[in-house]
């Protein structure tokens, strides 16, 4: 359970970080914009995960 939140958690900040970059080097504003919609799916998945890992520990 704990690897699953690592992973999502870790995903999240690999997209960030991608989508900085590729502003801060003035690359494609559509790909900044794919980036970020990509970043908040992750963000969404990870709060799922951790909210159910949460629960199954509380159960």
């Amino acid at each position: 359970m704990n690897a699953m939140v690592g992973v999502a958690v870790g995903a999240v900040t690999v997209v960030l970080f991608l989508g900085l970059f590729n502003m801060l080097r003035g690359g494609s504003p559509n790909r900044s914009q794919q980036l970020m919609r990509l970043r908040v799916i992750l963000q969404f998945v990870a709060v799922v995960i951790i909210m159910g890992v949460i629960w199954y520990r509380q159960s």
